[in-house]
């Protein structure tokens, strides 16, 4: 099976600058792994959308989008869990 590219919204990186820099590292290593298994244990498909799924990462939700005709990953929010369901 081929890696994933991962691309992210700009707002992703904006939510990043939000976040403890510990946090960050953690989050962008649990993103980099999703280049080799995009539905990693513990990751769950949401409700209401064909393509986007979450995986927790400490007390933050990484909320992506696989697109597996593109081999591709988009990275959509990121935030704590009261504030990344929020539209």
């Amino acid at each position: 099976m081929a890696s994933y590219n991962i691309s992210w919204k700009k707002s992703t990186k904006k939510d990043l600058k939000k976040i403890p820099q510990q946090e960050v590292i953690k989050i962008i290593n649990a993103v980099i792994a999703l280049s080799d298994n995009p539905k990693p244990y513990g990751s769950t498909k949401l409700t209401g959308s064909r393509f986007t799924h979450r995986i927790r990462v400490g007390k933050y939700r990484v909320i992506y989008d696989i697109h597996d005709e593109e081999i591709r990953i988009e990275v959509v929010k990121i935030g704590p869990r009261g504030d990344v369901y929020k539209p």
